[in-house]
């Protein structure tokens, strides 16, 4: 960005306000083990990768087409899913009432259903101070004003302030389980929260994490008109490199999303990666199995961490904020990424002293445990 501001090329005055997201380090000089980006360390379903072979084999013509625009079968497929596990593979309980496919939104990993809902919906937006870091550049992307709430000293939600905040706002989104943090909310705080909330105001909840938690909020949609809950392929469904994820909303929430996603992209999901959608979906039992294993490797190195007096905070997501006294956060990321392992730091002013590490498969983390134990 810098050598380009300073060449002779005009560019638009918008682009020298952006500060664009850092994801996590993705090395090309040797092999590590990554457990810095959030990513499940399973793969998809030996059945989704046998359909997606198939889809490559016999549609040859599908691939130069355009796609369905608006990803019907894969909708279905979506909300057939949400149905029977309620949103929470952790801890899976079927919907009383279901949603259908028109509450659901589908774009191109829920970065992009993220991008449309800043863009339809906030002119000023209310988000908490330490929480998914891209929010803030679709503020700059936008020309979004931007109001951070402090967290309270043991990293939760200031709730009432942000509810007070949220009266000078068009309105507000936090990720929930919250990152980095890995702490969430009740479904009855967040009834409270919407219950004290504007009703002309869109209430949006990041899910990406509610699989590994124990509840979601989906339920909730049936007691609120502007409730958004944005959900993503990339974390429990294994599906990262492969970019696609959804918004649950009122039919009425969906029709204008649906007016900003026309006006920029007509064509968001490719076919290979609906027939990827569709067919995770109709595997529900295996991710189940895989959201499970991380969990139950989640809560063991939690104890681990514990007896060797590490501080973290109890995690509902597949990843885990800790730090250790007499180390600073960076100390820790550089000796555990010499030892050939990847965990996320952040140099941002409050956690700057922890590490989030991502739940890797029981081989991965005992090696992480053995690195760990020598700090």
């Amino acid at each position: 960005m810098e050598e380009f501001m300073k060449s002779n090329l005009n560019f638009s005055s918008r682009v020298a306000n952006l500060n664009p997201y850092i994801p996590g380090e993705q090395p090309k000089d040797r092999e590590y083990i990554k457990l810095n980006a959030n990513e499940n360390p399973y793969p998809p379903s030996p059945k989704v990768v046998e359909e997606l072979s198939h889809f490559i084999k016999n549609n040859e013509m599908k691939m130069g087409l355009y796609p369905d625009p608006d990803s019907t079968e894969l909708r279905k497929s979506i909300a057939e899913h949400i149905n029977k596990t309620g949103g929470c593979m952790n801890n899976p309980q079927k919907l009383k009432n279901p949603v259908s496919e028109n509450m659901i939104f589908c774009g191109n990993g829920s970065d992009e259903v993220l991008s449309f809902v800043f863009f339809t919906f906030f002119d000023k937006v209310i988000i908490p101070e330490h929480t998914y870091s891209f929010y803030p550049v679709y503020c700059d992307y936008y020309g979004i004003k931007l109001e951070k709430i402090p967290l309270n000293s043991d990293f939760t939600l200031n709730k009432d302030l942000m509810l007070e905040k949220s009266k000078e706002s068009s309105g507000l989104i936090f990720a929930n389980p919250n990152a980095p943090t890995s702490l969430t909310l009740s479904n009855d705080e967040i009834r409270q929260m919407i219950k004290n909330y504007p009703k002309d105001k869109v209430f949006v909840v990041d899910e990406a994490y509610a699989d590994f938690s124990n509840d979601s909020a989906i339920p909730l949609l049936e007691e609120f008109d502007n409730l958004v809950i944005v959900r993503t392929f990339s974390k429990s469904m294994c599906g990262a490199g492969m970019r696609l994820g959804y918004l649950v909303a009122s039919e009425k929430i969906i029709s204008v999303i649906k007016t900003a996603k026309n006006s920029f992209n007509h064509f968001p999901v490719d076919s290979l990666t609906q027939c990827f959608g569709i067919n995770s979906c109709k595997n529900t039992d295996y991710y189940i199995e895989c959201t499970k294993k991380i969990v139950n490797s989640r809560q063991d190195f939690c104890e681990f961490l514990k007896n060797n007096n590490w501080f973290f905070y109890e995690s509902s997501t597949n990843f885990v904020l800790a730090k250790k006294d007499g180390l600073q956060g960076k100390q820790i990321y550089e000796a555990i990424k010499k030892e050939g392992v990847l965990v996320r730091h952040f140099s941002t002013k409050g956690i700057e002293d922890f590490v989030r590490i991502s739940i890797g498969t029981e081989c991965q983390m005992e090696k992480l445990k053995q690195i760990m134990s020598t700090l």
